[in-house]
């Protein structure tokens, strides 16, 4: 039997090992995750902004990238204006953590300030 022991020592070790790989992975999807909901909530941020700033007649691109948080890449457009509202659309690039996942786009319409 002490034989028997003696062989087993270390077995729940490398069993951990084995699984640690797993956990990184799903700590780091995790991250992303996190990463893709705040480009989405920077890109909402930053489409209101634009068209707050738009409905005002002043510089809807400034304020669109003035709203994002730094280290955040992100373009504004206008659509064009039908006389009562603007709508701004902004594009912010999703941080790259483990996967490239692209771009998070957001609008956003106001009513012209007459």
């Amino acid at each position: 039997m002490p034989n028997r022991r003696r062989r087993d020592r270390g077995q729940v070790a490398v069993e951990y090992l084995g699984f640690i790989p797993v956990l990184l992975i799903v700590g780091l999807a995790g991250i992303q995750l996190g990463a893709v909901a705040y480009a989405a909530e920077q890109a909402g941020t930053a489409a209101r902004a634009g068209a707050r700033a738009a409905s005002l007649k002043q510089s809807y691109a400034q304020a669109c990238a003035d709203a994002v948080s730094g280290g955040l890449s992100v373009s504004c457009s206008s659509a064009a204006e039908d006389g009562a509202s603007v709508t701004v659309t902004a594009t912010v690039r999703i941080p790259a953590i483990v996967w490239d996942l692209g771009t998070a786009t957001k609008s956003a319409t106001m009513p012209l300030d007459h």
